[in-house]
């Protein structure tokens, strides 16, 4: 699926992006375009970036035996 529809940038470049260490809209449009033209898919790069790097609600939760 298009992420970002000016450049043409699919989901799998901007979790590529986002794996690779961009933090940012800004850093993956450093990276690979997406978000640089427009912006209606800037809202979609945070989505991804939020999923990225927020940690996870399950992660502090006790493991059971």
């Amino acid at each position: 699926m298009y992420v970002c529809i000016c450049y043409a940038v699919p989901d799998a470049v901007i979790r590529s992006c986002v794996a690779n260490g961009a933090r940012t809209v800004e850093e993956v449009g450093d990276a690979c375009d997406a978000g640089t033209g427009c912006g209606s898919c800037h809202d979609h790069i945070d989505v991804f970036l939020a999923a990225a790097h927020a940690p996870s609600e399950i992660a502090g939760l006790a493991r059971s035996a």
